[in-house]
């Protein structure tokens, strides 16, 4: 559902993402990690169309994102780490508007609204601006927004930062689900312990270039410490091996691992 191949992003003379290439499938919960500056956010933007490229091919639900940005935006929700809303519409209104910009019908944007503010605990807020909400609540429906078309892929940047527990949990919970019903999801985050529990694989990117893939098992095994948790992975990872030019494994920077090929189409 997600395929990257040998995507590298410029700003001027800075790389911020090199030679990225990595395919997530359908019904996979797919953690995107590394330090602040890392590439994370740019590789995130990219997938969601809001960034073009400057080499390589990025597909998303088998559409070409620079070639085919409507229909690849069509098939996914994005959910930034400091989302926009119009705070001017009320929670419902907001939700209906979503609704009609992926082109749903009043009805079934009215319908799937509702269902939305129920699930995310909202429905009491519905016609209250979005001005009044608290963090946590524009975060929620920021989410509700994200999911009223029902995409096929979610791509999701901090998706904890402002919830509290109960509801953290709820999305943790969510995201499982939907993964079993076959989406794909595609998050950074700071939280470990949340990557380590709701992720299928992990793929930690460091300096702008992929520098381990797989799940927290294989990963663990990988730096000969079968058990470990991804705080400890994820620190070896990205201090200890800090200025050697090389990644957890001893490899050169340019040897790091990539996914095998795979049609974009899938």
């Amino acid at each position: 559902m997600i395929s990257i191949s040998n995507l590298t992003k410029l700003y001027g003379d800075f790389e911020a993402v090199h030679d990225l290439s990595l395919q997530v499938p359908a019904g996979e919960v797919f953690g995107f990690l590394g330090p602040n500056g890392a590439g994370k956010t740019t590789t995130i933007k990219v997938l969601a169309g809001l960034l073009p490229p400057t080499s390589g091919h990025v597909f998303v639900g088998g559409h070409d994102v620079v070639k085919e940005p409507l229909k690849a935006k069509a098939v996914t929700g994005f959910i930034p780490d400091t989302p926009f809303l119009f705070e001017r519409l009320t929670g419902s209104e907001f939700l209906r508007f979503a609704g009609r910009l992926y082109g749903m019908g009043n009805k079934s944007a009215g319908k799937a609204a509702a269902g939305q503010l129920d699930f995310f605990d909202l429905t009491q807020w519905a016609d209250h601006l979005v001005e009044n909400y608290s963090h946590g609540m524009k975060k929620r429906l920021a989410m509700a927004a994200a999911l009223m078309h029902d995409p096929r892929v979610l791509i999701v940047d901090e998706p904890m930062v402002g919830l509290d527990p109960k509801g953290a949990r709820k999305v943790r919970k969510l995201f499982r689900d939907l993964a079993r019903e076959g989406m794909t999801i595609f998050l950074t985050t700071h939280e470990l312990s949340t990557a380590e529990a709701v992720c299928d694989r992990i793929g930690i990117i460091h300096h702008g270039r992929l520098t381990a893939l797989g799940s927290v098992e294989q990963l663990g095994r990988q730096i000969r410490s079968p058990g470990s948790h991804l705080e400890e992975i994820f620190l070896r990872l990205t201090i200890e091996s800090e200025g050697e030019g090389k990644d957890l494994f001893g490899r050169a920077a340019d040897e790091s691992p990539k996914s095998k090929a795979q049609s974009p189409k899938e």
